[in-house]
């Protein structure tokens, strides 16, 4: 008997499942016929189509059902089948969305690791959790009102907004990027207060323009920090819709003791952490990149941090400026502002992002205030009845129960008391609590609630600055609920965010060498070692047969180079573009390296960096002298201009750079020299050929000229290697054009003047002879003499062999 009485328990409990399975079917079949007839489906539509299905009523079908609601949403899938049962190897549909480079941090917040700096690959579905921020709850907020159109989804079983009833500027602070058939877009992100206080602007003058609303919007806001530079190609972007922005990392150099190390804080945007350390390291194994001792990441929860240590020597914004170059500390974004518009592609300008924001929200706000003044309005209408009721409770308590059924009470209440069909009804969903002396009290409060809440729906929807207004104070909420300070830092235009091509060359001192021939090299200043004076001197640079040197110049690596030929026309070059080498080397062609003309040669050369209230003086070899503006020589020209109209059968002895306040003091071959004011030579056009300077005998021609001032003293070198220093005091002022006087006693011995150089006891000087060999001595190891001596040896040198050139150089420029 136990045994059967189980059995029969069992067979029981299956049939039960099966009836249930049975009838919930019934329900869901009924169900989904009504989701293909109605829009909406409400208990009273369901209770009106049932009775010639044989469908239970609808308290009886919600014991197969958690509440009516489930009933509609698994009617609107009941006829889905499972065709096939597939074991994917890949992650699909929500966490691929989740862990997407695209994925806004802005609107989600969780558990989950995904978008990492450094090219992690996201974390694996368990551990991911992700949820809606509070933020996005004001992105959704009123959707439920009708606020914004609905289209049914890809199998009409549900609908989604065709926007969201966003307050929040979506997509202009959090930006976007992607790519279609034929059109791609790249909008910026911004910071939300400046986005915020532009659309109030905007609001309270709708006639501001672009430029008015950059006044509030000061440039993109990346969640990575960094640098953007404020240039014209990004002010294109806010005005036309199209334009390019510069973002560079934020630097910092820190000194402790005599080290001194780079900082790295903040990246650009989009740039993997990972990848940018590697590359650095492989610059720096490679040389390219010189002076690093160590690199370093140290980045931890508190954030970046990319250590770079420099060596004692390094310049620490020349390697900066490596690295700008080289790697992706400086990244250029192109900005395409294409977004849809009523179906059509449009490029916008931000004026175009606010204004159509505003005239959403206008929508929105319309929408949602109808809603809502329906919903009260019908409310209303239902309060109304209620109150007829409770006034007359006893009378509608014999009517009710005096009726057969509901249908028979509905119609009796609509007849006696003037009552709609709705308003019957919720007379009949009355409970007995109801019926009570408070009731009626809180109807006649909630109906005067109504009536002002009617009223003032009515009012915003008859007067469009009220809207505006509402939109100013959610605005204002948005911005003091969400608002942060912004990261990422803008610069004026005036900073270049540009790498020039002499930002990668480090300023140091440099030697310029120009031989006969019209060969250049460069050389460092530092392999000319100091020597004793009366030595032979070393290499300084590989001479072809024939040649010789005949210019030395000191300068800078990031000098402008002005070279005058021999038919008077100038050429520019940047110094650091002289090949530069060791001292064995022979050097370029100048012609290769500037477009000169069929029979130009170089015959002096310049260097400076300004050209402003400066002046450019020439001086030939008949003594002619000749005073130029700088600045008519500061614009570059690929292919020269004239600088000074030569006489026939002169030419260029020597070019230098005044600040028209000067001496002038010029020596000629013969030992003769004069000193005069530089006053005395007007300034000229380029064209002109110059007035006289020195008065020669035939036999003798101009060796130089120097710039000089009261205390200076003038260091007389000859061809033979003999020296002499004498204080200018000693050589009187005279008129320019004069026959000049005694400079040094020149001589068998001797030789004649090679070159005058303006010198202090602690200046270095450089010797070049005419084969390329080269001695550096102090200026202190030659006494001061009178002008008729004949010097002192300063440069033993072999037969048939002269001093070409000379230069000074400060004794701490050489320590260096």
């Amino acid at each position: 008997m136990p045994v059967l009485r189980a059995n029969h328990c069992v067979t029981n409990g299956k049939i039960l499942i099966i009836k249930n399975k049975v009838v919930k079917n019934k329900i869901l079949r009924f169900a989904s016929t009504l989701t293909n007839k109605y829009t909406r489906i409400t208990p009273e539509i369901y209770e009106a189509e049932r009775y010639n299905n044989c469908i239970p009523h609808v308290p009886n079908a919600l014991k197969y059902f958690s509440s009516f609601e489930q009933i509609i949403q698994e009617a609107k899938t009941y006829n889905h089948k499972v065709i096939s049962v597939t074991r994917i190897t890949q992650n699909e549909d929500v966490y691929d969305i989740t862990v997407d480079p695209w994925h806004n941090f802005a609107l989600a917040a969780g558990v989950f690791v995904h978008n990492s700096i450094d090219g992690d690959p996201p974390a694996a579905q368990r551990y991911t959790e992700v949820r809606l921020r509070k933020i996005a709850e004001d992105i959704l907020e009123d959707i439920e009102k009708d606020s914004v159109p609905m289209i049914p989804n890809f199998d009409n079983t549900e609908t989604e907004p065709v926007v969201l009833p966003s307050k929040i500027p979506n997509l202009l602070i959090n930006g976007s990027s992607g790519i279609a058939v034929g059109v791609a877009t790249n909008i910026l992100p911004h910071n939300l207060i400046e986005v915020c206080d532009a659309i109030i602007a905007y609001i309270k003058d709708r006639n501001i323009d672009n430029q008015g609303l950059l006044n509030y919007i000061k440039g993109p806001d990346f969640p990575t920090g960094g640098i953007v530079f404020y240039d014209p190609r990004l002010l294109s972007s806010y005005l036309t819709g199209r334009g390019t922005v510069t973002i560079r990392a934020k630097a910092e150099v820190e000194e402790e003791g005599n080290s001194k190390r780079i900082v790295i804080t903040e990246i650009p945007y989009t740039v993997n952490k990972a990848l940018l350390t590697e590359n650095m390291v492989r610059l720096i194994r490679e040389k390219k990149i010189i002076g690093v001792s160590d690199l370093r990441d140290e980045s931890d929860k508190k954030g970046i941090r990319i250590t770079i240590d420099l060596k004692k020597d390094a310049n620490p914004d020349y390697i900066l400026n490596l690295l700008y170059a080289h790697t992706q500390l400086q990244v250029s974004l192109p900005v395409m502002n294409i977004a849809v518009l009523d179906n059509s592609l449009l490029t916008l300008k931000i004026k175009d992002f606010i204004k159509v924001f505003v005239d959403h929200r206008i929508k929105v706000i319309t929408n949602r205030t109808k809603y809502d003044l329906n919903v009260a309005t019908d409310r209303m209408h239902i309060v109304d009845g209620l109150m007829v009721a409770v006034e007359n409770i006893d009378d509608v308590v014999a009517l009710i129960r005096a009726s057969a059924d509901i249908k028979v009470a509905r119609q009796s209440l609509i007849e006696s008391y003037k009552l709609s069909e709705k308003q019957a009804n919720a007379v009949l969903d009355m409970k007995l609590s109801k019926l009570t002396n408070l009731e009626i009290t809180t109807l006649k409060s909630e109906k005067n609630d109504l009536a002002r809440k009617i009223s003032d729906y009515n009012s915003i929807l008859s007067d469009n600055e009220k809207i505006y207004n509402l939109i100013i104070d959610e605005t204002e909420s948005v911005k003091q609920h969400y608002g942060r300070e912004r990261r990422t830092k803008i610069e004026s235009s005036a900073m270049s965010q540009e790498i020039m091509p002499e930002d990668l060359v480090e300023d140091n001192e440099t030697t310029i060498l120009l031989t006969n021939r019209g060969y250049m090299k460069r050389i460092h200043l530092q392999n000319y070692k100091i020597q004793d004076r009366g030595g032979r001197g070393i290499k300084a640079i590989e001479l072809k047969e024939g040649d010789y040197v005949k210019q030395t110049l000191f300068c800078k690596a990031r000098d402008t180079l002005l070279m005058i030929t021999n038919t008077g026309r100038a050429y520019w070059l940047k110094a650091y573009v002289v090949p530069e080498g060791d001292r064995y080397g022979v050097g370029k062609a100048a012609a290769n390296l500037v477009s000169m003309r069929e029979g130009e040669t170089t015959a002096k050369i310049i260097n400076t960096r300004e050209f402003s209230n400066l002046y450019i003086v020439f001086l030939t070899r008949k003594g002619v002298i000749k005073r130029v503006k700088a600045e008519y020589f500061s614009r570059p020209r690929s292919n020269g201009i004239n600088a000074v109209q030569l006489r026939e059968g002169d030419s260029i002895a020597d070019v230098m750079i005044s600040d028209g306040n000067s001496g002038i003091f010029i020596a000629t071959r013969n030992g003769k020299a004069i000193h005069f004011t530089e006053s005395e030579i007007r300034s000229m056009g380029r064209m002109a050929s110059g007035v006289r300077a020195i008065r020669l005998k035939p036999s003798d021609e101009v060796a130089n000229m120097v710039a000089v001032k009261g205390t200076d003293s003038i260091l007389s070198i000859t061809e033979k290697g003999y020296g002499k220093v004498t204080s200018l005091d000693r050589y009187k002022l005279q008129h320019r054009g004069g026959g000049g006087i005694i400079n040094l006693r020149v001589n068998e011995k001797t030789g004649r003047v090679a070159k005058t150089l303006k010198v202090s006891e602690h200046d270095n000087v450089l010797l070049l002879n005419s084969k390329g060999i080269s001695i550096q001595f102090p200026v202190s190891e030659i006494r001061k003499t009178g002008r008729a001596a004949s010097g002192v040896r300063v440069m033993r040198i072999e037969q048939g062999t002269t001093i070409i050139d000379a230069q000074v150089a400060a004794a701490a420029e050489q320590q260096g």
